[in-house]
């Protein structure tokens, strides 16, 4: 059945992800800061573009988001011609922006009080995700919005699942960039090693790739490390943030993720290298370049 929607951040994923739903035949209709960005969105898809996000929200069943970090969000839910402001009760927001859970727990709260129901829902799988329906999502939130909302994250995403609270959506999306960053690293490590050891990047992959050894990120990342491509996937600045929200959850839940640090700082050489934008695979670039600078 059709409903009235909301969609609120238009970038390489929400783009795509209010596309779907608009393919499925939904009312949607889109807010972004660059109106351009929303015009362009509607001339293809065919839905409404708001000029504030409360605009976008009016008679919306379901508001979706996805922003950039924790103020942006905030400004666009909170601030003045924020999305709760034009909810009505008994309607669901749903962030599928990476945040802090401390925000979602926020969030939720100012929620309830407009008796709007909340679900984080950060998302994995990337812009080619979001554009082949394809996404994981790792939510948040009570039971009953989470199998209201299913139906509609099910046209652009391959796996979705409610995780407990609101907050362990985020939590989960932590975890997952955790396991990231130490695989690609290791991606890096490898491939270098194979270089600087006279061997065949291409034929070592595809012999280990077969193994223990294989990954998502081996299988789709590997041939673009090797040629040095640099703009196929999530960017540098992004992840920085996202395991800064990492590392800030673990000092309070006192986990110990050194390897997490560690890449966490070799990703801020990445950004003094002028990769701020490169996608995450580019730490083999800091690789090469410690390795001129020791010749």
């Amino acid at each position: 059945m059709s409903q009235k929607l909301a969609f609120l951040g238009l970038g390489v994923m929400g783009f795509p992800m209010a596309g779907h739903l608009a393919r499925a035949g939904h009312e949607v209709t889109v807010y972004n800061r660059t109106k351009e960005k929303a015009r362009a969105w509607s001339e293809k898809y065919g839905g409404q573009t708001a000029d504030t996000p409360a605009d976008a929200a009016k008679g919306a069943s379901v508001v979706f988001l996805c922003v950039g970090n924790d103020a942006d969000v905030r400004e666009v839910v909170c601030g003045e011609g924020g999305a709760l402001s034009g909810m009505d009760a008994g309607t669901i927001l749903v962030d599928h922006t990476t945040t802090s859970a401390s925000l979602a727990r926020e969030l939720s709260v100012l929620a309830d009080k407009k008796q709007v129901g909340f679900l984080d829902a950060p998302v994995s799988g990337g812009q080619a995700g979001a554009e082949n329906g394809a996404l994981t999502v790792m939510m948040g939130g009570n039971s009953e919005a989470f199998e209201t909302v299913r139906p509609l994250i099910d046209v652009y995403a391959k796996q979705m699942r409610l995780m407990g609270e609101v907050g362990t959506g985020q939590l989960t999306k932590m975890v997952n960039q955790i396991c990231i960053a130490g695989l690609v690293q290791g991606l890096s490590e490898g491939l270098h090693f194979a270089e600087q050891a006279g061997l065949d990047g291409r034929a070592v992959i595809d012999v280990i790739s077969k193994g223990a050894a294989q990954s998502w990120q081996m299988e789709n990342r590997y041939e673009t490390m090797i040629d040095e491509e640099f703009d196929h996937g999530f960017a540098v600045d992004w992840m920085r943030k996202d395991l800064g929200f990492c590392l800030d959850e673990a000092r309070r839940n006192k986990a110990h993720l050194p390897v997490t640090a560690l890449v966490d700082q070799f990703y801020a050489e990445v950004q003094s290298m002028g990769g701020g934008r490169w996608d995450t695979s580019s730490l083999i670039a800091r690789l090469k370049a410690t390795k001129k600078k020791a010749t």
